[in-house]
């Protein structure tokens, strides 16, 4: 019997957001309101672009492909402006509510 290989939770992720786009906007809400650690955040952008492919993302954000990659990165530390563009890149919007 053949056993299936297993896939990350990165790919896992990814997978869904492919198959749901719906999700995604509950997604990043989620990782907004992630109070104890705002690389979630960079997180669910990685995985949003992914799943939407990073070269059509990046294109769209007018960013190189390769900036993008170290901004969504675990050490990554994206301007302001650029998390906007990704964000309206991939179809969705950062909004601000009160706590």
């Amino acid at each position: 019997m053949k056993r299936k290989a297993s896939i990350s939770h990165d790919e896992a992720i990814v997978r869904r957001l492919r198959k749901h786009p719906d999700f995604a906007a509950e997604y990043l809400k989620s990782a907004l309101e992630e109070d104890d650690d705002p690389r979630v955040l960079l997180i669910a952008l990685r995985h949003l672009a992914l799943a939407q492919g990073i070269a059509k993302v990046a294109k769209a954000a007018r960013i190189e492909r390769e900036s993008l990659y170290r901004a969504l990165s675990a050490r990554g530390n994206p301007r302001l402006s650029t998390l906007f563009a990704v964000s309206r890149a991939i179809g969705l919007r950062l909004t601000v509510k009160a706590a």
